[in-house]
């Protein structure tokens, strides 16, 4: 279970450019809502060297519909593969949980 949260995490750092491009936001607004310097935040964007604290300030920051729509398709996309029951096994199954 932790090592999947951390996998999780690394794939949330690695899209936070796309993050960015869908909340509609420019790179100079959210710099100075970080309290950086435009060209440190194009690195750190560029690089993807964000510490769990500015990860969390910037998610803050651009929060809006479109954000969540797109980390919702990402999360979508990643479990694309995963198994899956049908609606009438899952409630025969919740049935017998008490």
């Amino acid at each position: 279970m932790s090592i999947e949260i951390v996998e999780q995490y690394k794939r949330l750092v690695n899209i936070i450019p796309e993050i960015i491009e869908a909340s509609g936001y420019r790179n100079d607004f959210i710099a100075k809502k970080l309290g950086m310097k435009a060209q440190n935040f194009s690195v750190k964007k560029q690089r993807g060297n964000w510490s769990a604290d500015e990860v969390e300030k910037l998610l803050a920051v651009v929060d809006n519909k479109d954000v969540e729509d797109f980390i919702m398709m990402e999360i979508m996309r990643s479990r694309k593969d995963d198994e899956t029951i049908s609606l009438d096994k899952y409630k025969a199954e919740i049935a017998t949980w008490k």
